[in-house]
């Protein structure tokens, strides 16, 4: 049986004809950067999400970089986040010259556990980045009240998120900024790389959409000192295009996710927890399993494909070697990162492939 870890061959047949006539449209204008397309997008995620101004940018990474750039993030400065994600969160505080500060996760949500924050605010501390993480909202109630008692700012990396609701709200409506990556792979994926900010704030809209465009507040004349952050015209029309269908695509994406976990009950793994007053959008499946590799072995002896997010937690990466963190620093981010593993996920999964996967699964 055929078996794609991700369907973006059947997503795109799906909605073919709309993209076609999109994409026909942006070569025909030859407009690639900006224009008419990019604000029909910015203007259909605002709406989604509830938030008053979507600005589209580059990827998740450069969303992330400036939101902090927007914060005046310097030298110096320590950012929170989890050492359990993607490195791109990480990576750009570094970049910036500022710390990241690491906090271990809750062992069922897999997101930052808002009881080991406050603990580590420092004078030197300016904002807190929650990961929302597999597709499911972190503690942002939580997280922002601590954030407000210390003056400090929330940014939400809602990369593997934009879909899930947290109380009724919408991810990316959660804190001062949020921020999402139209990666492929995504839930709103792009044929490359996109992302988008969001934020109810004018002057730090503003000042992002100036960052992203080198810093210009006008032709040639640059206010900030920015990058090219640019999402193209391209991306923002196949963008726009399956996001007319996206609430479709994640009530699918929880039917496959919820039964994935009723068929896996009786299974010795961990299926994933999703908080009562949160929904999730399954960016990944992702189970914990005690002997990874032979639960990996085995599923590829049958042709299922899967992928370990993530192997190593940030604090054990060479690239943040300085921070001086040790193993055993974050025993819940090891233990996790040595158990994890996502399963084949899409809208398009069938009901004979997830049976399939199920059954290779129970052995």
């Amino acid at each position: 049986m055929k078996i794609n870890f991700i369907d973006l061959q059947a997503q795109y047949q799906e909605y073919k004809t709309e993209i076609d006539k999109e994409v026909s449209e942006v070569f025909a204008s030859a407009g690639f950067i900006g224009g008419p397309k990019l604000d029909s997008l910015e203007k259909n995620l605002a709406a989604f999400t509830g938030v008053k101004h979507a600005i589209g940018c580059s990827s998740g990474t450069d969303a992330l970089l400036l939101a902090l750039m927007a914060l005046d993030i310097k030298a110096g400065d320590e950012i929170i986040t989890t050492p359990f994600t993607f490195i791109a969160t990480a990576e750009v505080i570094a970049f910036l010259g500022a710390k990241p500060v690491f906090v271990d996760i809750d062992e069922k949500t897999y997101n930052i556990d808002p009881t080991r924050i406050e603990a580590l605010i420092t004078k030197n501390t300016k904002a807190i980045i929650p990961v929302s993480l597999y597709g499911q909202c972190a503690d942002m109630d939580a997280i922002n009240a601590i954030a407000d008692k210390h003056n400090l700012v929330v940014i939400e990396d809602a990369c593997q998120s934009f879909g899930a609701e947290y109380k009724g709200k919408k991810s990316c409506a959660l804190s001062a900024i949020g921020c999402t990556s139209f990666f492929p792979s995504k839930p709103l994926g792009a044929y490359g790389d996109g992302g988008a900010i969001f934020t109810d704030d004018d002057f730090l809209a503003s000042k992002m959409r100036m960052l992203l465009n080198h810093g210009q507040n006008e032709r040639y004349k640059h206010k900030y000192v920015g990058i090219n952050g640019r999402l193209d015209a391209l991306q923002a029309a196949i963008l726009d295009v399956k996001l007319r269908h996206f609430d479709k695509e994640v009530k699918l994406r929880q039917e496959i996710g919820q039964r994935y976990s009723a068929l896996l009950a009786d299974a010795d793994i961990v299926t994933p927890f999703i908080e009562n007053e949160n929904t999730s959008v399954y960016a990944q499946y992702s189970v914990r399993v005690k002997d990874r590799a032979s639960m990996v072995a085995k599923l590829s002896e049958q042709a299922i494909p899967t992928a370990v997010h993530y192997p190593m937690p940030l604090h054990l990466q060479e690239a943040f070697i300085y921070l001086g963190y040790k193993a055993g620093d974050f025993p819940i981010s090891e233990r996790v990162s040595e158990e994890i593993m996502s399963l084949p996920m899409s809208p398009y999964l069938t009901n004979e492939q997830q049976e399939f996967i199920v059954k290779a699964i129970k052995g």
